[in-house]
């Protein structure tokens, strides 16, 4: 497409959470749409967070009441709209009397119970951890605690299906694309783009910055503008180890430096622990995990749990930088969580969203003040829509996953039932798509590790924007904690080879 073409309304830079949000709103309200990330879908921070719908139980600590309240409130409509990557969790919170007091964190657990409009969702209640099974792993003399309800979301799988949901309503959507420059010009945005074919230019009648930790880069060398600086960059780590108990509740622990850090049950085999708060300067790109930090955890983690966790424990690691809206404060975890979205330029003269700071749970309300912003500069074409709506594979009840289970495995009984219930964890009512008229294994393409097969390696090229191994085992699935080097090699060989086909075809 070139500029000589019509224009489309909205051109959005970055494939994040909230540059696909934000695209799939837009073209759900009727507005024409071109996304380009420069790397894969969610390859920044959005696959690199600690994984919760949550209301944010810390942040009431710093008196953001506006964000608890809005994410809470999305705790639910999240749930009901991706039932199959997005389910509750109980969260089990230690009482620790040098810490935080028992009356501060009981208030601030009625305040989470009755601030965001819960429904489906169960209540608050102390546990005696000398009877109750979430105390076994623990420590002897942590006697009481608090268990209360948040939720897990597929991070990298609710960015790809908000992206599909925008394609599928007509939305352009391309990955390993950068803007290469964007200035006005005539009334419209002229966007430069480099991407696996060459050069290309488009013009738009807006534009909306969602470059997550590259959103003042963006502003600095794309539109250039150098003095931009809106954001304070705030890096956080995890690591992941081999399962330290075996019941399904999270852990949400208490510092003595006043940190908080999450145990969560991950993936079946492991136990995910993080996060840190670490300001972070430099290119957000490959960012990786220090060594303090790992040490950090490691040491926060063995100040609860009976068995050590140690280096030797850790199977997986992984880091992301978060762009918080640089409000000032002194410590990188005080800094505001809340989002803050600034317009510049006028209505018929190429205006320009730029968007700071957000999280997971907050994306769709990000998305749907984003849009109301863009009817307001380039005129309204439909309503909000997205509050009731289901993301793709999502159209079943909340509370119904494990019958989709049973619903997909009754048609494909020579299939592994472990297989059935990933594919439904990841895909949903479209997980039958994925098998087509598959009904053993071999009838499921060359086997490459694990559970993966062709047949859905073709499902995510084809549909989902993969387009590297990595793509398809850490951010389609998270197959990549089992795959040995020469299972990921013959992948990625395939791939590569399918990728020339696809090619040939276009």
């Amino acid at each position: 497409m070139s500029d000589a073409q019509e224009p489309f309304d909205v051109f959005v830079i970055g494939g994040g959470v909230n540059g696909t949000g934000i695209a799939r709103d837009a073209m759900g309200r009727g507005h024409t749409v071109m996304l380009a990330e420069m790397h894969d879908l969610a390859s920044g921070t959005s696959s690199a967070a600690t994984k919760l719908v949550h209301g944010g139980l810390r942040y009431l600590e710093h008196y953001e009441f506006r964000l608890v309240h809005e994410s809470l409130a999305e705790r639910e409509v999240l749930w009901a709209s991706a039932p199959h990557i997005i389910w509750p969790l109980r969260f089990v919170l230690p009482y620790e009397k040098n810490l935080r007091p028992a009356w501060l964190l009981r208030l601030g657990l009625f305040v989470y119970d009755h601030l965001g409009g819960r429904k489906l969702l169960p209540g608050t209640k102390t546990l005696d951890l000398s009877t109750d099974p979430a105390g076994r792993p623990l420590k002897p003399g942590h006697k009481v605690a608090f268990e209360y309800s948040d939720g897990w979301v597929d991070d990298a799988r609710l960015v790809a299906l908000n992206a599909r949901d925008a394609a599928d309503k007509g939305a352009r959507v391309v990955t390993q694309t950068k803007v290469t420059a964007a200035r006005r010009e005539g009334g419209l945005w002229r966007i430069e783009l480099q991407g696996p074919h060459g050069t290309e230019t488009v013009s738009a009648r807006l534009l909306v910055n969602a470059g997550g930790p590259w959103v003042d880069q963006v502003i600095r060398e794309t539109v250039g503008r150098n003095e931009a600086h809106h954001v304070r960059l705030v890096k956080g780590s995890h690591i992941v180890v081999k399962k330290l108990f075996d019941h399904d509740r999270c852990y949400f622990f208490q510092n003595a430096d006043g940190r908080i850090f999450f145990a969560i049950p991950y993936e079946g085999d492991y136990t995910l622990i993080g996060t840190t708060d670490q300001d972070f300067e430099g290119d957000p790109t490959g960012v990786k995990i220090s060594d303090a930090e790992t040490d950090y955890l490691c040491a926060a983690a063995s100040e609860y749990f009976i068995k050590p966790v140690t280096r030797d424990e850790i199977v997986w690691t992984y880091a992301g930088v978060r762009p918080l809206f640089d409000d000032g404060a002194s410590a990188a975890q005080e800094a505001t969580r809340d989002y803050v979205l600034k317009t510049e330029g006028e209505a018929g003269n190429g205006p320009l969203i730029n968007v700071f700071g957000g999280k997971l749970t907050t994306h769709r309300r990000l998305s749907e003040q984003v849009v109301d912003k863009i009817d307001g500069l380039i005129g309204r074409k439909g309503p909000r829509w997205t509050k009731s709506a289901h993301l793709p594979g999502g159209n079943f009840p909340p509370t119904a996953f494990d019958a989709e289970v049973r619903k997909l495995a009754a048609k494909k009984q020579n299939l592994d039932p472990a297989f059935i219930r990933r594919l439904v964890r990841a895909y949903g009512t479209l997980a039958a798509d994925v098998l087509g008229e598959a009904q053993t294994p071999a009838e499921l393409g060359e086997h490459f590790g694990t559970t993966l097969y062709a047949r859905e390696v073709d499902y995510l090229m084809d549909l989902e924007w993969a387009r590297t191994a990595d793509d398809v085992l850490w951010r389609r699935s998270k197959q990549g904690l089992k795959f040995k080097a020469n299972e990921k090699a013959a992948l990625a060989r395939y791939m590569a080879e399918r990728l020339t086909e696809m090619g040939k075809r276009q």
